[in-house]
């Protein structure tokens, strides 16, 4: 009995670690990754420059764009360095002469990212994007939006929404390092951000099986264990 059970403990164990053993290497690859990388150089602040501070004269009120309009929320954005109202989240409103602008435009969407970029890159081009996947790097960001790359740097994108003329993001290829491992560090291979999936739960408790299993195989296989065991009681 006591060589089938050795036998069997030992068999468990190894089955457990060759199911998880590749997980377990890109955890800690991952890890290892996550703790030798910069947080604001993934975000990619070192691409960024101040916005701009714009001076505003001659706006108009809200009263003389629509006198019935019920606003729940107002931002003012300047687009071109030009004003305009977003109104509710849905209206963009020129603030000083009240017309409704239906979308950003292609040059206006490279004016806006130029306020942010830094200025030693140059636009390559711009693309219109109206859908993504769930591991698009755009993913979960206001559509339509604009994708503009640049040159002179390591993949450098920036996006603009087509919408409302908001500067969303920029992303480059070290972020793209990072969100692939984050991928897997999560095991959340369909959104990449759920850190409550059932594949990870399990892995973790085949993890802490493995562990375990390793902890009694040590006990019941050691010679010193069983040394101590066979000291006379006092």
């Amino acid at each position: 009995m006591k060589k089938n059970r050795n036998y069997y403990i030992r068999k468990i164990h190894r089955y457990l670690g060759v199911i998880i053993g590749v997980q377990f290497l890109f955890w800690s690859i991952s890890g290892l990754y996550f703790s030798w990388t910069d947080i604001d150089e993934i975000h990619g602040d070192h691409f960024l420059k101040p916005p701009p501070e714009h001076a505003v004269t001659g706006l108009i009120g809200l009263d003389q764009i629509d006198s019935t309009l019920e606003v729940s929320s107002l931002v003012l954005k300047f687009i071109d360095g030009k004003p305009y109202y977003w109104i509710n989240e849905t209206y963009l409103v020129h603030a000083t002469t009240g017309d409704l602008k239906h979308d950003i435009s292609k040059d206006e969407a490279i004016a806006i990212a130029n306020e942010h970029v830094a200025d030693q890159f140059q636009v390559e081009e711009a693309q219109y994007i109206t859908e993504v996947t769930n591991h698009h790097e755009y993913r979960e960001r206001p559509l339509p939006a604009w994708a503009i790359s640049y040159q002179q740097s390591p993949n450098l994108m920036a996006y603009v929404s087509a919408t409302d003329g908001s500067f969303q993001r920029v992303r480059h290829r070290s972020w793209r390092w990072f969100d692939f491992l984050w991928m897997t560090h999560t095991m959340d291979y369909e959104s990449r951000d759920d850190f409550n999936n059932w594949l990870l739960r399990s892995f973790s408790a085949f993890g802490l099986l493995t562990v375990l299993s390793g902890f009694v195989l040590f006990y019941i296989s050691s010679p010193t264990v069983r040394k101590v065991k066979k000291l006379p009681y006092r």
